[in-house]
C-alpha cells in the first residue's frame, strides 16, 4: 500500500480564533517545543545538582523522557507535541545548534597544549583509544550476530569502535572544574589526553562516515577521506592569518567591530556546508574553524560572549530531544538484549578505566591518581550522542543498538563525578599547616600582616583597595602582604573554560605568573602595588557558589593568611540603602565565617574614599573603632591601632561600658565562643591597657569611655560619629547591652552592631568592617567545660 506524504507545514497561523489550531504549523510548534524541552531540561538539571552531575546528563535524560521511551507512550502527547512532520524542522535547529556548539568546543581546544603534551600524556591518551576501540570491535560482532543484523560490517566496526573508545572533551573539562580538578595533576593529564583522544576520535569517525555511505564503489569513500583531509589542510592555511588580523584589531576594554564577529560566523556555517558537500558532516567544519581562531586577546573571548547563550541554552537541548526521540528503551526486550547492554557498559569501562589505569602505573603516577584518571577517561556525554546519532542516520545503527549504546553513554557518564570523588579529592588531603599568625592581635605588631581580599566585580575595587592602602600603616610596605581574589562562578558556558585555562598550576585557580594580564581587575591590583610599594599577588577562584567557601578557606590555609576581608552580599542602592541582589554569597560568606582557619571580616562598602583609588599621600580617613568587649572586638581594635600608624587616618576607640549588670551569685555569663565572661574582661582590661600606653603620645588616636544603660542610649551615642570614613566593630561583642541589640539583628553574620550600622533606620555614609576573630575552637570547648563543672545542677 503507498502511504500519503503528510503535507507541509506552513510557518504561522492566523491564530485560534480564525479557526487555525498553532499546533499544525511550523513556528507555534517549534516554540512549544523548545518551551517544553527548557522546562524539562533546566528542572533535571536542579534535580540533579546536589549529585554534581554535569548538565548535559540531565539533557540526555530529559531528551529519553520526552521521546517515545517515557512520554512518548501516549500517542496523543507524540503527535500533538512531535508529529512527524515536525521533525526535520526540529533536526535543523538541532543541528544549527550542534554546528555552533562544535564551535565553542573548538575554541576550548588549545592545539599549543597538545603540542607540548608529553610522552607520558601520549601514552595516556593511546592506551584510553586503543584497548577500547579493540574491545568495541569485538563487542562489534556480538551485536551483528543478533540485534544488529545486515547492516555493513566494516562501518559498524569502525562506528562501534568509536562509540567506545571516545572521551567527551566538553563534558570532561566541565566535571574537572565542577570537582576543582583542572588545575591539579590529575586534571591536566585527563585534559591534554582526552583533547588528543577527541582529535584521534574525530578521524576515525570521519572514517566511519566515509565508509557508511550508500555508495558500492570502495573509491567514493576514498575520496570523501582524502577531500575531508585536503579540506583541513586548505583552511590551517587560509584561515588562521585571516583570524590573526582580525584579532590584532581587537583592542582590550573596546567592542569587537561586529564585522569580524558576522564574519566568523559565516565562516563556521561557510566551512560547515562544504564539510557536508563533502560528505562528512557539517559539524566537523564548524570544529576546525573554532581550533583555528586564536585563542591570545579579546577576540576569541568575544565571540564565546556572543554565542554561548543563545547557543548552549536555547538551541543544543533540542539535539538531546531529537536523540531521545530516536531512543526507545522498550526497544531492549528479553534477557538477550539486557545481557548485550550489559556487555557493551562493562566493554566500554574496561576497556578505558582498565587501559588508563595500566598505563598511568608504568608511568609511575599514584595508583589513587591512575583510578581517577580512568574515571574521567570514561566519560561520554554529547560527543559520544553525536557519534550514535550520526551512525542512526546512515543506518548503521539499528534501533535497539541505538537505545543501548545512548544508555551505555548516560551510564559511563552519570558515574564519573561520584567514582571520582571517592578515590580522589586533592582538599581532602590538604594537611593543614602550622603557622602562628592566624589574627592580627598579636604579640609582635611589627610582624607582617596577610590578608586575603575577596571581591565580586570591579564595583567595590577602588574602596577595596582604599581600605588596603589604609591597613599598610607606616609607610613601610614589606610589613603588608596582600592577595587579591576575584571570585567567579562557574558555570557550563564554554567561557568559564577559557577562564579556567588561565590557571597556574598550583592546584588553584590562580592567573598566569609572569604574564600581563588583560583582566582589568587584576590590572587594578597591579597598579596598586607599583603605587604603594605593597606586595599584591591578584589571583581568581572560578567554582560553583555551593563550595566557593572551599577556594577561599584552603587558600587561606596555603598562604598563611591572617584575615580574610569579604565583600557584603548585597549592593548599596543611589539612595543609600542595600538590595539583595544574589542571596547566595551570603551563603558563602556565612560558609567562611564557620570554616575560615583564620580570622574574617566583612567589608560594607558605602564608598570609602569615593569612587577612584586615593594615592598615599592624599589618605584622610577617619576611623572609629566601637568596643563593647570579647574576642572579636579586641581584633577590631587590633587592626584600627595597625591603620592609625598610617599618616592619613585619625582613629577613634569608644569603649562601651554597662552600668547595669545582673551579677547575682551562681550565674557565670558565657560568650559566643564558650569563654567565661570573667575571663574575657581580664583580657579586654589587659589589652586596652596596653593599648593606651601605646596611644600616649600619639594625637591621631582618641580613646572615650562612655556609660550605657539602655540600647537607646547606645543608639544616641552612635549618631555621633556617624560622619566617619569608616566604623570597625566586632562580629560577637560582650556584654548586656550588645546582647539586648543581637535579639534585633536580622544579618547574624554582621552581628548586632553591624547590623545596626547597615539597617535602613541608622543613618551614614560610612562604612563598616565586621571583625570575627579566629579562635582556638579546642580552648573555647574546654573552657565551657570548666564551667560547667564548676556551677552546680539544680
Amino acid at each position: 500500500m503507498e502511504h500519503p506524504c503528510p503535507s507541509p507545514m506552513k510557518a504561522t497561523s492566523n491564530g485560534l480564533f480564525q479557526g487555525d489550531n498553532p499546533l499544525n504549523f511550523a513556528l507555534p510548534l517549534a516554540i512549544l517545543q523548545i518551551c517544553l524541552v527548557l522546562v524539562v531540561t533546566r528542572g533535571l538539571a536542579y534535580l540533579l545538582r546536589p549529585l554534581r552531575q554535569p548538565r548535559v546528563v540531565a539533557e540526555i535524560i530529559g531528551g529519553i523522557l520526552l521521546g517515545p521511551s517515557a512520554l512518548g507512550r501516549n500517542k496523543g502527547y507524540l503527535n500533538a507535541v512531535f508529529p512527524p512532520k515536525s521533525i526535520t524542522v526540529l533536526d535543523t535547529l538541532a543541528n544549527i545548534g550542534l554546528l555552533f556548539f562544535l564551535f565553542l568546543a573548538g575554541l576550548e581546544l588549545d592545539v599549543k597544549s597538545l603540542r607540548q603534551s608529553g610522552n607520558k600524556v601520549l601514552a595516556i591518551a593511546f592506551a584510553g583509544i586503543s584497548l577500547p576501540f579493540a574491545l568495541g570491535i569485538g563487542s562489534s560482532f556480538t551485536l551483528r550476530g543478533t540485534i544488529n543484523k545486515g547492516v555493513n560490517a566494516t562501518s559498524f566496526l569502525v562506528f562501534m569502535g568509536v562509540a567506545l573508545s571516545i572521551t567527551a572533551f566538553p563534558v570532561l573539562a566541565r566535571i574537572l572544574a565542577e570537582l576543582k580538578l583542572l588545575t591539579t595533576n590529575v586534571g591536566r593529564m585527563a585534559m591534554s589526553a582526552a583533547a588528543i583522544n577527541d582529535v584521534a576520535a574525530w578521524i576515525l569517525l570521519a572514517l566511519a562516515i566515509a565508509l557508511s555511505g550508500d555508495h558500492l564503489s570502495p573509491t567514493v569513500s576514498l575520496w570523501v577521506f582524502l577531500c575531508g583531509c585536503g579540506f583541513i589542510i586548505g583552511a590551517s592555511m587560509i584561515v588562521p592569518p585571516i583570524f590573526k588580523w582580525m584579532s590584532w584589531h581587537c583592542h582590550e576594554g573596546e567592542p569587537v567591530d561586529e564585522m569580524y564577529i558576522c564574519g566568523t560566523l559565516a565562516a563556521v556555517l561557510a566551512a560547515g556546508l562544504v564539510t557536508d558537500i563533502i560528505g562528512i558532516h557539517a559539524m566537523f567544519g564548524a570544529f576546525v574553524i573554532g581550533v583555528l581562531v586564536p585563542k591570545e586577546g579579546p577576540f576569541a573571548g568575544a565571540l564565546v560572549e556572543k554565542v554561548e547563550d543563545l547557543v548552549s541554552g536555547l538551541f543544543l537541548p533540542l539535539y538531546f530531544v531529537s536523540s531521545g526521540l530516536k531512543t526507545n528503551v522498550a526497544t531492549i526486550q528479553g534477557l538477550q538484549s539486557w545481557g548485550l547492554l550489559v556487555l557493551v557498559i562493562f566493554t566500554a569501562c574496561f576497556g578505558k578505566i582498565v587501559g588508563t589505569f595500566i598505563v598511568s602505573l608504568l608511568w609511575k603516577i599514584p595508583k589513587n591518581e591512575a583510578v581517577a584518571l580512568g574515571f574521567l577517561m570514561n566519560s561520554k556525554g554529547l560527543v559520544e550522542l553525536i557519534v550514535l546519532n550520526i551512525g542512526k542516520d546512515r543506518k548503521v545503527l539499528n534501533d535497539q543498538t541505538f537505545a543501548i549504546m545512548v544508555l551505555m553513554a548516560l551510564f559511563t557518564t552519570f558515574i564519573t563525578t561520584p567514582l571520582v570523588l571517592a578515590v580522589y579529592k586533592p582538599a581532602k588531603m590538604l594537611s593543614k599547616s602550622d603557622y602562628k599568625h592566624r589574627r592580627i592581635e598579636r604579640k609582635s605588631p611589627n610582624t607582617q600582616l596577610r590578608i586575603l581580599s575577596c571581591f565580586r566585580n570591579s564595583r567595590n575595587i577602588p574602596s577595596i583597595i582604599n581600605l588596603l592602602e589604609a591597613s599598610r600603616g607606616t609607610e613601610r610596605g614589606e610589613r603588608l602582604c596582600v592577595y587579591a581574589m576575584h571570585l567567579m562562578e562557574f558555570s557550563e558556558r564554554p567561557s568559564a573554560i577559557l577562564m579556567v585555562h588561565k590557571a597556574r598550576d598550583n592546584g588553584l585557580p590562580f592567573w598566569n605568573k609572569g604574564q600581563r594580564s588583560s583582566n582589568h581587575v587584576v590590572v587594578a591590583f597591579e597598579a596598586f602595588q607599583q603605587l604603594s610599594q605593597v606586595s599584591v599577588r591578584p589571583m581568581t577562584s572560578i567554582s560553583s557558589l555551593t563550595d566557593m567557601h572551599e577556594d577561599i578557606c584552603i587558600t587561606a590555609e596555603r598562604k598563611k593568611i591572617a584575615i580574610i576581608i569579604l565583600p557584603y552580599h548585597k549592593n548599596l542602592r543611589l539612595d543609600g540603602s542595600f538590595e539583595l541582589t544574589r542571596p547566595d554569597f551570603h551563603l558563602v560568606n556565612k560558609k567562611v565565617l564557620e570554616h575560615a582557619s583564620c580570622s574574617v571580616g566583612i567589608f560594607v562598602d558605602r564608598g570609602l574614599g569615593g569612587t577612584a583609588q586615593i594615592s598615599a599621600s592624599n589618605v584622610s580617613f577617619s576611623i572609629t573603632v566601637l568596643f563593647f568587649g570579647g574576642h572579636d572586638d579586641r581584633e577590631a581594635l587590633a587592626y584600627g591601632a595597625r591603620m592609625a600608624e598610617h599618616p592619613g587616618v585619625e582613629l577613634t576607640v569608644i569603649r562601651f561600658r554597662d552600668v547595669e549588670v545582673d551579677t547575682s551569685e551562681g550565674i557565670v555569663s558565657i560568650d559566643a565562643e564558650g569563654t567565661p565572661a570573667a575571663t574575657l574582661v581580664s583580657s579586654d582590661e589587659e589589652f586596652l591597657a596596653d593599648f593606651r600606653r601605646s596611644i600616649a603620645d600619639d594625637s591621631s588616636i582618641k580613646y572615650e569611655e562612655k556609660n550605657i544603660q539602655s540600647v537607646s542610649e547606645t543608639i544616641t551615642i552612635l549618631r555621633d560619629y556617624c560622619r566617619c570614613s569608616l566604623f570597625l566593630v566586632g562580629r560577637m561583642p560582650n556584654g548586656v547591652v550588645a546582647l539586648a541589640l543581637s535579639q534585633r539583628s536580622d544579618c547574624p553574620e554582621l552581628g548586632p552592631i553591624g547590623s545596626l550600622l547597615t539597617s535602613p533606620d541608622f543613618s551614614t555614609t560610612a562604612s563598616v568592617l565586621v571583625v570575627q576573630q579566629y579562635y582556638d575552637k579546642s580552648y573555647a570547648k574546654s573552657s565551657q567545660q570548666m564551667v560547667e563543672d564548676l556551677v552546680p545542677e539544680k
